[in-house]
């Protein structure tokens, strides 16, 4: 029996252990060893969330499939957790480099644009002359650009 609150649809105990061919004991379970967190009703009543659902669906792909005891299966969700949480921060810090580089390149733009001399950074740079072997020697000779 799904119930819906707010947009999202919640199901009792009944309903999840009927659709995942698990006891309702099991359910029990996983709340106890903290892999699951269904939310309660005033009456204590569990009700599983998608959210829920989809963790159950990865707790028994572990156990039925991969046969990991819940010992592993909670360390695996811990792992799983850590590594968004990481790609969460990792895409903030990459956000934040753009900016600052978006930043930058419009600073560096505007102090070009001010500048009393306009050149390019490679007019600046100091080419060396070209070096050639000299035949009878097999020296390499300087090429005179005077």
């Amino acid at each position: 029996m799904a119930k819906r609150a707010g947009g999202k649809a919640y199901y009792m105990i009944s309903a999840v252990s009927q659709k995942y061919n698990i006891h309702p004991q099991t359910l029990r379970l996983y709340e106890r060893e903290g892999l699951l967190k269904p939310s309660r009703t005033e009456g204590n009543t569990r009700l599983y969330s998608e959210e829920d659902l989809e963790q159950l669906e990865t707790i028994l792909t572990l156990t039925r499939d991969l046969g990991v005891n819940l010992a592993g299966v909670e360390i695996i969700l811990n792992m799983r957790r850590k590594i968004e949480q990481m790609q969460g921060e990792v895409n903030e810090f990459m956000d934040y480099v753009k900016r600052e580089l978006a930043r930058g390149i419009d600073d560096w733009e505007q102090r070009l644009g001010t500048a009393l001399v306009k050149s390019s950074p490679t007019d600046l740079v100091r080419r060396t002359p070209p070096v050639q072997a000299d035949a009878q020697t097999e020296k390499p000779k300087i090429k005179n650009t005077k």
